[in-house]
């Protein structure tokens, strides 16, 4: 997850990422210039990397991200209208929810799978409380993943996580892309196969 307060390091970001491996790609849409950097990014990777677009609050805000070639919508709540148009426009939506009822909340509304939000809350524990009663809900752990804990969320039920500021660090401000390197190799390494 790419959360930006400036864009102009956004696509040497991108593909740092990408050469590490990693293969699915959110760009939030509160970064400035994100709508352009999803239609890069679609350009520069085409099927080879999934690209989404994050802090989708709005129909608008799901037709732009669509129109600029995202291929799933990713939101910090639940709006059972966001999922609707998602799916008019054949995007996958990812609503975010926190406890049993917001997630089959936002399962009923549509969603390709539920952003567990924000995860650090519960940890791992808690995910593997929630998949007891829940096993048919596919949980996305966002908030708090990191290499180091990324086994964990996994083994615990997680069919993906979302990986923001962990990752990141402060590349997206110009920073050590050296070390964002290193960062993504190893989560990359950490994720079960």
């Amino acid at each position: 997850m790419l959360r930006g307060r400036r864009a102009e390091h956004l696509d040497t970001v991108l593909d740092v990422l990408v050469d590490a491996g990693i293969r699915s790609l959110e760009v939030t849409l509160n970064t400035p210039g994100a709508l352009e950097a999803i239609r890069r990014a679609r350009t520069r990777f085409g099927e080879e990397v999934s690209v989404g677009a994050g802090t989708v609050r709005t129909v608008a805000d799901v037709e732009d991200a669509v129109a600029a070639g995202a291929q799933f919508l990713v939101s910090p709540h639940t709006d059972p209208a966001l999922g609707a148009r998602a799916r008019e426009l054949s995007a996958a939506y990812l609503p975010g929810a926190l406890t049993p009822t917001e997630i089959v909340t936002a399962w009923n509304s549509g969603a390709a799978a539920v952003k567990l939000f924000p995860a650090r809350l519960g940890g791992p524990r808690y995910l593997r409380d929630l998949r007891e009663p829940l096993p048919d809900i596919p949980i996305v752990p966002t908030g708090g993943v990191s290499a180091e804990n990324v086994g964990e969320w996994f083994a615990a039920g997680a069919v993906a996580v979302g990986v923001g500021g962990t990752l990141i660090g402060d590349a997206l401000d110009g920073g050590d892309l050296t070390a964002l390197t290193a960062r993504a190799t190893e989560l990359v390494k950490a994720v079960p196969a």
